[in-house]
């Protein structure tokens, strides 16, 4: 679930308020993030058209409750939504950027569906997201999904320790922009630990604004790298009364892939990939 980009943000200078974590600690996250993996590996196996997203929502409970898992997004409540969110996945279709809630919705062909899970495991949290294509797409939507899906490849490709992160936010936003998309602003990645929303924001665009919360990659940071990637405008909107799910503004669709990541002293070490 994205933290927005217009909460309290992390401090200007660097990593005030971050919490590294120590091996051990990362180890925990990435039992979490095992979880958080085989959810999506059954729900990308469950996804055809004619499947309601509410299944989609039932396969994670029973992943997550067979492991002894808590789904992190169940009673998150924030001020512009109208109840807390009922389910352990968001399952966001076409033009829902994040936070679609699973339900009655049937899947068609050509549809495409984000889902995004977290979970809680002996006390430390994981978190990941992906597109999946319902049946056969039309080629602008496999495109659009080609690019998120490399965005975030791109980032685990060029982080290392010592960067700031507003260099590979740049190399996201340049990638995206470039393939003729748009990368959302309105909702961002997060530290990630104990907590699933930790400190610092992690947007994926760079400009002036983001860059007075800019950050450097340091050993045992971990952190959740999400591109939102809209194939129209960048802008979002609620997109019913609960103001829960967003939707693109201009009615394009949207692609949303994430994987938490801690820093290491040589590299990354990508904790929601099932290893």
């Amino acid at each position: 679930m994205r933290e927005s980009s217009v909460m309290s943000g992390s401090r200007a200078g660097g990593l005030r308020n971050v919490v590294l974590k120590s091996p051990r600690e990362i180890e925990l996250m990435r039992e979490a993030g095992r979880v958080v993996h085989a959810v999506h590996e059954r729900i990308r196996e469950a996804v055809r058209p004619g499947v309601t997203t509410g299944e989609l929502g039932r396969i994670a409970d029973e992943t997550i409750t067979a492991a002894g898992g808590v789904a992190l997004f169940k009673g998150v409540q924030t001020p512009n939504t109208k109840f807390p969110f009922p389910a352990a996945i968001c399952a966001s279709v076409n033009e829902e950027v994040v936070h679609g809630i699973p339900g009655d919705r049937v899947l068609k062909e050509g549809d495409i569906v984000s889902v995004d899970c977290g979970v809680r495991l002996r006390g430390y949290c994981g978190d990941a997201a992906n597109t999946w294509p319902v049946g056969r797409v039309s080629p602008q939507s496999q495109r659009l999904l080609d690019v998120t899906r490399k965005a975030l490849e791109l980032a685990l490709e060029i982080m290392r320790p010592g960067m700031l992160w507003s260099e590979v936010a740049g190399e996201i936003q340049a990638l995206v922009e470039s393939a003729g998309f748009s990368v959302v602003r309105e909702f961002v990645g997060h530290g990630i630990g104990q907590q699933m929303h930790e400190e610092p924001k992690v947007p994926n665009y760079a400009d002036r604004k983001s860059r007075k919360g800019d950050f450097r990659l340091e050993p045992g940071l971990v952190i959740a790298v999400e591109p939102m990637v809209n194939a129209g405008r960048r802008e979002v909107k609620a997109g019913d009364w609960t103001g829960w799910p967003q939707v693109t503004r201009d009615g394009s669709w949207s692609a949303h892939y994430e994987h938490t990541v801690a820093i290491t002293p040589t590299g990354i070490d990508v904790l929601t990939d099932g290893r």
